[in-house]
């Protein structure tokens, strides 16, 4: 890029819906999913699962690199005005979609205007028509290879607004997508992988685009690189049992699979059996609500902080597979300095020393879990719990349904609570997902002025000299005043049959692209 961006069900009924090979030739992959995905609408109705079955069926102009950084996807270049103002892409040449048609900067505009329409509903209109602060005020296509977006102020994040996975990657679609009413029928996109059919509740097929151009690049490098498919074919299906899904890899009738971290001892010392465990931008943490009488003080965060031997916590929850970072840019970044691998620091002792200096008189703390797999929440939970009746404090754990936690969360109810989000990328964004102003979003942890000068700064400058000393400034206030604790980043266990080759997954979702299967 120029310039360096200037400025359950039971296996048993399995066997019907995975796919027959149409010859002999034929390598077929089946995965399993821990729940179905929720639409095939890219960036619309989506989770994690949705996501990441889709973005092999889709791609933006632009995508993430394995370090987080963004680069050319569909573009092959990306220049930006020296005002940061004005994005000019020039197109790939030779892309076309899954049904022939050539992709043009005409395909562009269509699809921008089809996400900017409220109908549509795509997750992350708000980030660029306004309502988040940034507005793109027009989209031109000057002549077939190039598109130029227009900005109303300069901006740290747009690319990565239109990279990320949680928006579908902005994929390009084919206006074949939609029925001739407009309603949503199937993707259309220019990935290495079409979709077949979607078997609601059991599977998604997916078969090799034999008219796939792969971006230039070697090796694997986040949704970017090369992407040349190998596989003919692919099902994903659904298994919300973890045991179902162990039993199912060891017997060969499923080939790749998320797998539970406890189940990742008995899985390396299986015969044929290939196990990844990498770690992901994903971060889990404990949250303080800092409008609580009690957590509002600060010196009963900071002993709460000093009482977690966080080495420890990290080792039981993660079955010994991560290490601690309470640092919200996560480790492969290259924002990952040496002052964002600062830490807190364990010491019982101060930490009643400042138990009895702060407001605490004995009260009873609720903590707020779930038992969400593979979320390692409830884990969390009662080791903080151990550890912080040791200096003194009492501790009731609350165990809830993911829907009833997530909803206290997002209304602020809550003293405490043991919960995780989702990777984002840029540390800005990072930052962004629990900094900001309780009045207005109650979901949001810290709300320090200061803090929230520094994130807003951050995602307009585009030097990554500037942002760093934003960045390490943000880690130094966040461990002294101790909003929350982060504790780790997440990792997602994988699973798969020795007769898979060059499985590489990435932040927690399946990539199928360079993966292979001997017959």
């Amino acid at each position: 890029m120029r310039s360096r961006l200037r400025k359950i069900i039971p296996f048993l009924i399995l066997a019907p819906v995975l796919p027959v090979a149409t010859s002999a030739a034929a390598s077929q992959a089946k995965i399993a999913l821990t729940a179905d995905i929720l639409s095939t609408n890219p960036g619309v109705n989506r989770d994690d699962n949705t996501d990441g079955v889709l973005l092999n069926i889709v791609e933006g102009l632009v995508g993430y690199g394995e370090g987080g950084t963004v680069k050319p996807l569909l573009a092959r270049s990306v220049d930006i005005s020296g005002d940061g103002l004005i994005y000019t892409f020039k197109l790939r040449e030779g892309v076309t979609f899954q049904n022939g048609a050539a992709f043009t900067s005409a395909d562009v505009l269509w699809n921008w205007k089809r996400y900017t329409d409220p109908a549509t509903k795509w997750r992350c209109l708000p980030d660029v028509n306004g309502t988040n602060s940034l507005k793109v005020t027009s989209v031109e296509a000057p002549d077939a290879e190039t598109v130029v977006i227009h900005l109303d102020r300069p901006s740290a994040l747009f690319l990565d607004t239109l990279a990320r996975t949680d928006c579908g990657g902005s994929g390009m679609l084919s206006s074949a997508s939609l029925n001739s009413d407009g309603s949503w029928n199937k993707p259309i996109g220019t990935g290495p992988y079409e979709l077949v059919d979607w078997k609601k509740g059991q599977s998604i097929s997916l078969k090799k685009f034999d008219g796939y151009k792969s971006p230039d690049g070697t090796g694997f490098d986040g949704y970017v690189g090369d992407k040349t498919p190998h596989v003919d074919g692919a099902t994903f299906v659904v298994v919300p049992d973890a045991s179902t899904v162990k039993a199912a890899l060891l017997s060969g009738d499923i080939d790749v699979a998320q797998a539970l971290t406890s189940d990742v001892s008995e899985l390396k010392s299986a015969k044929g059996i290939v196990v990844l465990t990498p770690s992901d931008a994903s971060k889990h943490a404990l949250l303080f609500q800092t409008n609580d009488p009690l957590f509002k003080d600060i010196k009963f965060r900071q002993a709460i902080a000093t009482a977690l031997d966080i080495t420890q916590l990290v080792g039981f929850a993660s079955d010994g597979l991560s290490e601690p970072s309470n640092s919200a840019v996560f480790g492969a970044s290259p924002y990952n300095d040496d002052v964002q691998k600062k830490t807190f620091q364990y010491d019982p002792q101060k930490a009643k020393e400042l138990l009895a200096q702060s407001s605490y008189k004995g009260e009873t703390i609720k903590l707020l879990a779930n038992k969400r797999a593979p979320m390692p929440s409830a884990q969390v939970a009662l080791v903080a719990q151990s550890m912080l009746q040791a200096v003194g404090i009492k501790v009731e754990i609350e165990v809830l349904e993911w829907a009833t936690q997530l909803e206290k969360y997002n209304s602020g109810d809550y003293q405490m609570m043991s919960f995780s989000y989702s990777s984002r990328l840029d540390p800005a964004l990072s930052f962004d997902q629990f900094t900001g102003d309780k009045t207005r979003q109650p979901r949001k942890i810290w709300d320090n002025p200061d803090a929230l000068a520094l994130v807003d700064k951050a995602k307009i400058i585009t030097d990554p000299a500037k942002r760093q000393q934003i960045f390490d400034q943000l880690h130094e206030m966040m461990l002294a005043d101790a909003p929350l604790i982060i504790l780790y980043n997440g990792l997602t266990a994988w699973a798969y049959r020795e007769r898979v080759e060059n499985f590489k997954p990435w932040e927690g979702k399946p990539r199928l692209w360079g993966m292979m299967v001997a017959q």
